[in-house]
């Protein structure tokens, strides 16, 4: 599937990116090449083909669920200028 100069300002506008008139040409040839590997990739018989969450079976390390830091809300709070239970009190800004 080969994509011309339209699909490819389309599709620039779409991604907000702003692509000059001399770099049309090339990047309609780099994105259709990027669709037809796409294309060609889809084209592979995968039926027998377990999925798999990682290449590897490795198990993830987990480190233990402990406190690591002392608790100093309080002192980060000290120069709020509204609190309540530890949290800060802000104007209202939805009637």
């Amino acid at each position: 599937m080969s994509l011309d100069k339209d699909q490819v300002q389309h599709i620039a506008m779409l991604a907000r990116l702003r692509v000059a008139d001399d770099e049309i040409a090339e990047t309609v040839d780099k994105l259709s090449r990027i669709v037809d590997f796409v294309d060609q990739l889809s084209q592979a018989d995968t039926t027998a083909v377990v999925p798999m969450a990682h290449p590897l079976d490795a198990a993830q390390r987990l480190r233990p669920d402990a406190v690591t830091e002392p608790d100093e809300r309080d002192e980060a709070q000290k120069n709020a200028p509204a609190l309540s239970d530890g949290f800060y009190l802000v104007p209202k800004v939805i009637e």
